[in-house]
């Protein structure tokens, strides 16, 4: 199959780009500063700060960041994957299957991207400025996973996988270390997502103690089966257990149910016998 020269991609994705007058390239040039890098094409680094919301009220056939972040999580998880396989050469399949879906989480991203103020530069429309957009962890993530692709287009490889360690290596230590926050919410839903095609459906199957001091039992299900209760103070904190006992099973489960001819199929690293 002919590939498509590098070139003539970059500059597809520039014209998608939305303009950059004066003030966004002093915004721009603001954001590399903070966050380490330099763009060769500024053009790409806009467009990977540009929500479709932001592109939709143009309507003028500007593009948004969807297809950077769809370069950038591959660019992201072959960077982490990498980095984990050869400073963990003790640990199995399983172990650094979790460490990584840790560390690539929507919350750890959506994290990182606070951090760099991903919230102020990012261009999103009126509905969804109005709605908290700049907040939401969802988008932050996103747009930090489109930054990484459209400085892997700019920069290459090596250049991202810089960009990608120098702050995903201090949530890998955190990990290790178990200093990391879990919000296993989102990473079961994540899973659940992408192993079974549904959402986890969370049921309340009872509250104990006086109304001054409830704790309250969640169950979760996930592929047809049920795990917990999980139980906390409140329902979100019940939610919280249930997921996590549900996510410590499941994510230690699959590599060792997977088949040996389908995992020679997927993209983690084979299970040693």
């Amino acid at each position: 199959m002919r590939r498509l020269p590098k070139r003539l991609f970059k500059r597809t994705e520039l014209q998608l780009a939305p303009g950059i007058d004066a003030s966004r390239r002093d915004e721009l040039g603001l954001f590399q500063r903070h966050a380490g890098i330099k763009f060769k094409n500024p053009e790409l680094l806009n467009l990977a700060l540009c929500h479709r919301s932001f592109a939709n009220e143009r309507g003028d056939g500007t593009g948004n960041n969807e297809r950077l972040e769809f370069l950038g999580d591959s660019v992201l998880g072959l960077a982490v994957a990498e980095y984990l396989y050869e400073s963990l050469p003790d640990r199995p399949e399983g172990d650094l299957a979790k460490i990584k879906s840790f560390v690539v989480s929507e919350a750890s991203l959506s994290e990182i991207a606070r951090g760099l103020r991903v919230d102020n530069f990012i261009l999103i429309g009126k509905g969804e400025e109005y709605s908290g957009g700049r907040a939401k962890k969802a988008i932050l993530a996103d747009a930090f996973e489109a930054i990484i692709g459209a400085f892997f287009l700019d920069s290459g490889f090596r250049e991202a996988r810089r960009f990608v360690l120098e702050f995903l290596v201090p949530e890998i230590t955190k990990v290790l270390e178990n200093r990391h926050e879990k919000d296993y919410k989102t990473l079961l839903q994540e899973f659940a997502q992408k192993n079974y095609r549904t959402y986890p459906r969370y049921v309340l199957s009872r509250k104990t103690g006086p109304d001054h001091d409830r704790v309250f039992w969640m169950q979760v299900e996930v592929g047809g089966r049920s795990f917990g209760p999980g139980k906390g103070p409140n329902k979100k904190q019940a939610e919280q257990a249930a997921a996590a006992i549900a996510y410590e099973e499941l994510a230690s489960a699959v590599g060792r149910q997977k088949p040996r001819r389908e995992r020679g199929r997927s993209h983690g690293t084979p299970q040693k016998n």
